[in-house]
């Protein structure tokens, strides 16, 4: 990679960022698509994000992804923001204008669905309640999302039932709190399941909950992809139900993205799910 004075400029912000994988998909993409541009992994100090945008502003740098802990932070930081940033209380993506002014944008929601789409194609968020493991950021996306696609109910299953509560007074609509003891009983007639804790449901050794009563309809999704098969998602398929990885929804988030910064669409032939299995050591 040869950068000029031409070349166009991206990257994802975070803390850590070292372990993210974005840069391998745009990067890839960027080559197949013979552009002059490249990707970035930038990591800031808690505290000093707002700073670090407010740097950046009608500078060259096309824009941002954004990822833990800086998500809402970003959200505060934008002059507009999209109605699904708004939604989710939270921006994954930046743009930056030429004019100075920062645009956010939250592509989690799309990265999600597209997920659920390329490995269960048959799902349809309206057939059932969707059942979210976790009250943070996250599920709070993915609850906007279900919620904007049809589903007719969200179910929180978490430890901590205050957050739980925040979530559900943040959003609106129809949402129900089960506490961790109680999740068998969010799991009737669920038509997804969703991991939606970095931590594990809380705690990074805690088992994933027992699945016997979910339908046999019910798709399993982990929007964790590291690693590819978690025990939330082996407990799914050992219950023989369907099973959605985070990769997907990792590729999915970042298809509008960079679309954003570089003005096409990514390469359809470019297999950048297979380049990332590699690096991750695993295999479909």
């Amino acid at each position: 990679m040869t950068l000029t004075a031409t070349t166009r400029l991206a990257g994802v912000v975070g803390h850590p960022i070292a372990h993210s994988l974005s840069p391998v998909l745009h990067n890839a993409w960027i080559e197949a698509a013979g552009l002059d541009g490249a990707y970035l992994a930038l990591s800031v100090l808690p505290g000093r994000f707002a700073a670090f945008v407010d740097g950046f502003r009608g500078s060259s740098l096309a824009g941002l992804n954004v990822t833990l802990p800086f998500k809402t932070d970003a959200l505060a930081a934008a002059d507009q923001a999209s109605e699904r940033a708004l939604s989710a209380g939270a921006a994954n993506l930046l743009v930056f204008r030429q004019d100075g002014t920062v645009a956010a944008d939250n592509t989690d929601g799309e990265g999600l669905l597209y997920a659920f789409a390329r490995q269960a194609p048959g799902f349809r968020p309206d057939r059932g309640p969707a059942v979210l493991f976790g009250a943070g950021g996250a599920a709070r996306g993915a609850a906007a999302t279900f919620l904007a696609a049809g589903c007719p109910e969200v179910r929180i299953v978490n430890r901590t039932r205050t957050r739980a509560e925040a979530l559900s007074k943040a959003l609106g609509g129809p949402i129900r709190i089960f506490d961790l003891p109680d999740a068998a009983a969010a799991l009737d007639g669920a038509a997804a399941l969703i991991n939606a804790s970095s931590a594990g449901l809380g705690e990074a050794a805690a088992p994933p909950p027992d699945m016997t009563a979910a339908p046999d309809h019910a798709v399993v999704m982990d929007m964790t992809y590291r690693p590819l098969r978690t025990a939330f998602l082996l407990a799914g398929a050992a219950r023989g139900l369907a099973t959605v990885d985070g990769l997907d929804m990792l590729i999915g988030q970042a298809t509008p993205a960079f679309e954003a910064f570089f003005g096409q669409k990514p390469p359809a032939d470019c297999d950048v799910r297979g380049r990332v299995l590699r690096i991750l050591g695993e295999a479909e």
